[in-house]
């Protein structure tokens, strides 16, 4: 039995942890655990207090934070999707903590509000709003992209696992206006590890 256990359905930010470690190849139990009560039994409170996914115990170690954890994962596997270089492994701090401050919220108020909510319950104010907030924010990241293939460079790294895992809904969103923007997107999810983390929650 795989000494790490992933809990968190698909459908969760668990999404991203799965996605991480298919990349770098992890034998894993994947606990599904979602938010349908499975997530306040004394038996998941005791591996996270705070009922929240995704989590997980890599033997007697316990962590929650989707972003903290595929930091963790990546560096523990020695693999080249952590950077070896102080600076760089800065900008994944940087791009990975961008995604959580700066898009997560927006991109939800743009996609419950496109295609997630029942049509009649959708604000295409809320929408508007949400667009109008990401836009600059693209636009930077557009300006980083351009010339490069990935965040960092011409290699795929957990800075860009987890900015792009952040970004999910805008798969679906008009990136015209960012071309640098959707070509890295559409790299990342072109990727056979990414295809098998999309399969379990579509």
């Amino acid at each position: 039995m795989p000494d790490l256990k992933i809990y968190g359905v698909a459908r969760s930010r668990a999404f991203r942890v799965l996605w991480a470690a298919k990349e770098l190849g992890l034998e894993y139990d994947h606990v599904q655990i979602g938010f349908d009560g499975s997530n306040k039994t004394p038996e998941f409170l005791a591996v996270n207090p705070l009922g929240s996914v995704p989590v997980i115990a890599d033997g007697d170690f316990k962590l929650f934070e989707s972003l903290a954890i595929n930091m963790y994962l990546a560096k523990r596997a020695g693999s080249t999707l952590y950077p070896a270089a102080l600076e760089d492994e800065a900008r994944t701090w940087q791009w990975s903590l961008f995604g959580a401050t700066e898009l997560d919220f927006p991109i939800l108020d743009w996609a419950r509000n496109t295609t997630v909510l029942p049509p009649e319950k959708r604000d295409p104010a809320v929408a508007a709003k949400a667009l109008a907030t990401l836009a600059p924010k693209l636009a930077a990241l557009d300006k980083a992209l351009a010339g490069r293939s990935y965040l960092l460079g011409e290699q795929f790294t957990v800075a860009d696992l987890n900015l792009a895992s952040v970004m999910y809904r805008l798969l679906w969103a008009d990136l015209g206006a960012t071309p640098a923007v959707k070509g890295w997107l559409d790299r990342c999810y072109d990727r056979p590890a990414a295809k098998e983390a999309r399969a379990m929650r579509e």
